[in-house]
């Protein structure tokens, strides 16, 4: 049986891959990846936790964070299809479009 820590401290060293991922890079995309990197960083460690302390909450915000997750992915992929429809690039440094 693998301890619960073990489960934790992985799930923050891929949370604080995501936070890097999304100070540094400058692709959309990446960025998108990032942020359901740290989403799944917090659905271990809520699944972990559920698991530790014989609870099924946990499990259920596991569920309600893919919820999140897939709806992210859904507008965000629209909203950089539109972007580079107008503009042909990802890079987010290129992008003003959505200034007033």
């Amino acid at each position: 049986m693998v301890p619960t820590a073990y489960y934790l401290i992985l799930s923050a060293l891929l949370f604080t891959i995501g936070v890097i991922g999304v100070l540094v890079r400058r692709n959309v995309l990446i960025i998108f990846m990032s942020v359901e990197m740290m989403l799944n960083a917090v659905n271990l460690t809520f699944a972990a936790l559920a698991h530790h302390f014989l609870d099924l909450n946990g499990q259920i915000f596991v569920l309600m964070a893919m919820v999140v997750a897939a709806a992210e992915v859904a507008v965000g992929l629209a909203i950089v299809m539109t972007v580079v429809w107008h503009k042909d690039t990802t890079n987010i440094e290129d992008v003003n479009l959505l200034r007033g």
